[in-house]
């Protein structure tokens, strides 16, 4: 009998260990030519920025000390300062209990290696007693985008959020830390009519001159992508007002859109800054995967993976090309825990840095994460489940 259950016992774990094995198992991922990566996450680094409920700032809205960053800490913009690296993170403080239902500040962090980072202890870009405030209180100001013109004009997109509609505001500054904000990008064109609908998720164009990524130009106006279900466009002349790229019937033109059984089956959402290369503009986005049947079976339903789309460069509406699977996508602990439990490695900085790209993202909606390519010598993309 003792030996029968030690062979019933055996066989057991033996099933275990092949379903364990199964579940684990990966396949290689390789990207096209003209697509950026592979990136890998420094080893004991990640993640480089986590909430800290010692860091108290007096709020000009409540006129109250609060924990601005100790609920979240995430969704970071990143550009070059002098030499370093500096992060501009999404934080939340412990106002509400839900996503969406506290306020968000736009905290300030530096790095000398891209890695490891020292932070400013304040918001540099919140709500206040400002003209800006009927949209961005109570909500505050989420997921910013950075880029910095030729002269050194640093651009920010982010979200003002009044918990009513979310809308894409501007903002300006010479040095990251004192920021003049401009308000909603869309009222001054088509009378309005793109101004009060719901508008995320901005990525300016750039591209890679001496060595630093500065904001660029397409036939002599400024260029931006933008959207969080589908992905849509704007041009401008000054960087503060954007006129949407429209279709023949007067409304929104998409660029492209969630895919039926691919990882970004739910949702396209802007990443980064677009990027100009010798093959066409690189736009990152970040995909959500549906989690019915629409989706992509190897990745969670709801989980937000990173990918890339290739347009014209004579064109910047025409798609030409597409990645069929991420090149990033949840696989840390810290990537699917906290806020977003489903998985998310949601992408919005990214630097030219001592010659490698460093990529900064959002892990599940509750810390930051830093991920590295290095062109000389390319490491390969995240790995795919196994179907």
């Amino acid at each position: 009998m003792n030996t029968i259950r030690f062979k019933l016992a055996a066989a057991i774990l033996c099933l275990l260990h092949v379903n364990i094995s199964l579940a684990q198992k990966t396949i290689p991922n390789k990207l096209p030519a003209w697509a950026f990566g592979g990136f890998t996450r420094p080893a004991g680094i990640n993640p480089i920025i986590s909430p800290d409920t010692s860091s108290k700032f007096l709020d000009p809205m409540s006129n109250r000390r609060v924990g601005w960053e100790a609920f979240y800490t995430f969704n970071p913009a990143a550009t070059l300062k002098n030499g370093k690296v500096v992060v501009l993170y999404r934080s939340e403080d412990m106002t509400g209990d839900s996503i969406g239902t506290r306020t968000s500040r736009i905290g300030y962090a530096e790095s000398a290696n891209g890695l490891s980072f020292t932070r400013s202890g304040k918001p540099v870009l919140y709500p206040g007693d400002d003209n800006q405030k009927e949209f961005e209180w109570p909500g505050g100001c989420e997921d910013p985008r950075v880029a910095v013109t030729e002269k050194g004009t640093y651009v920010m997109f982010y979200t003002q959020w009044n918990r009513k509609v979310p809308r894409l505001g501007v903002a300006t500054s010479k040095d990251l830390k004192t920021w003049v904000k401009h308000g909603p990008i869309f009222r001054k064109f088509y009378g309005g009519k793109f101004a009060d609908i719901p508008n995320k998720s901005a990525s300016i164009l750039t591209k890679l001159k001496g060595g630093k990524l500065v904001i660029a130009k397409v036939k002599g106006v400024y260029w931006m992508y933008w959207g969080e279900l589908h992905v849509f466009a704007a041009t401008s002349t000054n960087l503060v007002d954007w006129k949407p790229v429209t279709d023949g019937k007067g409304e929104l033109k998409w660029l492209i859109s969630p895919r039926k059984n691919y990882f970004d089956s739910d949702l396209t959402e802007c990443g980064p800054p677009a990027i100009m290369t010798k093959n066409g503009i690189i736009l990152f986005y970040n995909g959500k995967n549906h989690p019915g049947d629409g989706g992509d079976k190897r990745f969670n339903g709801n989980s937000y993976c990173a990918g890339q789309a290739l347009f014209s460069l004579n064109d910047p509406t025409k798609v030409i090309g597409r990645l069929a699977v991420p090149f990033l996508r949840p696989r840390e602990p810290f990537e699917k825990s906290g806020q977003y439990v489903n998985g998310t490695v949601f992408i919005e900085g990214l630097v030219y840095f001592k010659a490698k790209w460093y990529l900064y993202y959002g892990c599940a909606d509750s810390r930051v994460g830093v991920a590295v390519f290095d062109p000389h010598k390319p490491a390969a993309p995240d790995p795919l489940p196994a179907l």
